[in-house]
């Protein structure tokens, strides 16, 4: 094989790998349907505006009107005489702003957390471990109230709770990644180079271990979601932002007369869970190295 052949061979290797990633990924059933469904709810939380003109905050006809009652609002109207359709369409983008957020925020710092420790072991493994068991040692929700009741309840305040109390998880995860993956002949390779610690840990290690990072993103964003909802439930929330455990909220004073004012954001929040962990079940059969699929 000549050299320009061997240099085309390398250089079209990428691109197979990702053309078989790309099958893989449509290929596989519950990752194409959590993506469908998860698409869904992004573009209505996009175009939010365009699907429900208006503030849906605002008393537009008859309160407790069920749905089918009238044609202008097919989903009903709340207690207050608001709009159940246009806030479950602006609910849609304040809850899935907080589940990515949170899950942003979680990210961020198990990840540093547990590469400094994976990478570096010893002391600074021992130090961080022990800081990981102490945010573990109290529940997620419970440390969640106790900061929202120290500081006052809004969106981002909610967001970086959340996620200031979930990321033991990914650091633990991270830090069992890095351990397995600091004696690899690349690192070897790297340190020979000269590569500082940073750069290693960055340029080489973090991407070989992002495959079941990013498999704990989608759970985690579930998991922010469903707590604002607990959190809204007990009225922990923004007043001015709705959401759809704000409407669950709303709406359990009228559980036997109206129940759908609970139903309906309960079956939202439902539904975005499920695609959520469809896309996470999905992602970690074709991210997984001993699938038959990556």
């Amino acid at each position: 094989m000549t050299v320009d052949a061997e240099r085309a061979d390398l250089g079209s290797r990428p691109v197979v790998r990702k053309v078989r990633r790309l099958r893989a990924f449509l290929r596989n059933p519950t990752f194409v349907a959590g993506c469908v469904i998860l698409a869904a709810f992004v573009l209505i939380a996009l175009f939010a505006g365009v699907i429900c003109s208006g503030d849906p905050q605002d008393m537009v006809a008859q309160p407790l009107l069920w749905p089918g009652d009238d044609p202008q609002y097919p989903l009903g109207t709340d207690a207050l005489g608001r709009d159940v359709l246009a806030q479950l369409v602006y609910g849609t983008r304040a809850s899935l702003l907080v589940g990515v957020a949170a899950a942003a925020i979680g990210l961020a710092i198990g990840m540093m957390v547990g590469a400094l420790a994976g990478f570096f072991g010893g002391w600074v493994d021992t130090l961080l471990m022990r800081l990981v068991e102490l945010f573990q040692t109290t529940p997620t929700f419970l440390l969640v109230i106790v900061i929202l009741v120290i500081v006052e309840p809004s969106l981002p305040t909610i967001a970086v709770a959340i996620g200031v109390a979930a990321w033991p998880t990914v650091a633990r995860l991270v830090r069992a990644q890095f351990r397995s993956l600091r004696e690899s002949d690349f690192v070897m390779a790297a340190r020979s180079l000269g590569y500082s610690h940073l750069r290693i840990i960055v340029q080489e290690i973090l991407p070989n271990a992002l495959p079941p990072v990013i498999v704990a993103a989608s759970v985690m964003i579930a998991n922010a979601i469903l707590t604002e909802a607990g959190l809204s439930f007990l009225n922990m929330r923004d007043p001015n932002v709705i959401s759809w455990g704000g409407m669950i909220g709303d709406g359990r004073e009228q559980l036997r007369d109206a129940w759908f004012l609970t139903a309906l954001p309960g079956a939202a929040i439902a539904l975005a869970v499920l695609s959520l962990n469809l896309v996470g079940d999905g992602l970690n059969e074709i991210l997984n190295p001993r699938s038959d699929q990556s």
